[in-house]
């Protein structure tokens, strides 16, 4: 969290297990995060969007919250890989080795999992702003649309990786549904969001 952006890519490039994946993926909803506060503080304020301040200023509090949970997460993702990389190499023949690893991966499992929560509890600002949001800044709802669906697609991967191998299908199945009908929502609706902006710009 206190590395510099250069410091963080050359870790998230090196062959160490962390920053990976599911950390990327909440960095990148945190930016999506990010730009539709950008909009909404360009918004504020202005007297052609009076109507809507109210509105403009609950986005900014949720927006505030969900980047801190975001970023919150990238640390966390890298925490519960820990225990999960030490249980792979637990012998095969040790008791409870069954167990442990089946732990290990449901904790790994839940970190992408509370990422696509948080993202799409928060896809509906993104439709707020494109309605009330400044139409000088329009454009990065868009961007944070992009954002936003490429950190929904990234954090099921990291949820799919783990799942795979638990040998619980039944609870396996569960966490794969729950994440599936989230990404196939949010993808589309942020595609929608991404498409009317699109059309916009063009015309």
């Amino acid at each position: 969290m206190n590395r510099t952006i250069q410091n963080f890519m050359n870790d998230l490039s090196s062959k160490n297990p962390v920053p990976g994946g599911g950390g990327a993926s909440a960095l990148i909803g945190a930016v999506g995060v990010s730009l539709c506060s950008m909009v909404a503080n360009l918004t504020l304020g202005k007297p052609q969007y009076a109507i809507h301040q109210e509105d403009i200023e609950v986005i900014l509090d949720r927006a505030e919250k969900s980047l801190e949970s975001l970023l919150n997460l990238i640390q966390k993702d890298a925490e519960v890989f820990e225990p999960l990389s030490v249980a792979y190499y637990i012998p095969q023949d040790y008791p409870n080795r069954e167990q442990i690893l089946e732990q290990a991966l449901l904790k790994a499992s839940s970190v992408p999992m509370e990422i696509i929560e948080e993202i799409y509890q928060i896809i509906d600002i993104m439709e707020q702003l494109l309605v009330k949001g400044s139409k000088l800044a329009i454009s990065d709802v868009g961007v944070a649309a992009s954002a936003c669906r490429s950190a929904l697609e990234g954090a099921i991967m990291n949820v799919y990786i783990n799942t795979k191998l638990m040998k619980n299908r039944e609870i396996a199945s569960v966490l794969n549904t729950k994440a599936e009908v989230m990404l196939t929502q949010g993808v589309k609706r942020c595609n929608s969001i991404f498409q009317q902006i699109t059309q916009e710009l063009k015309s």
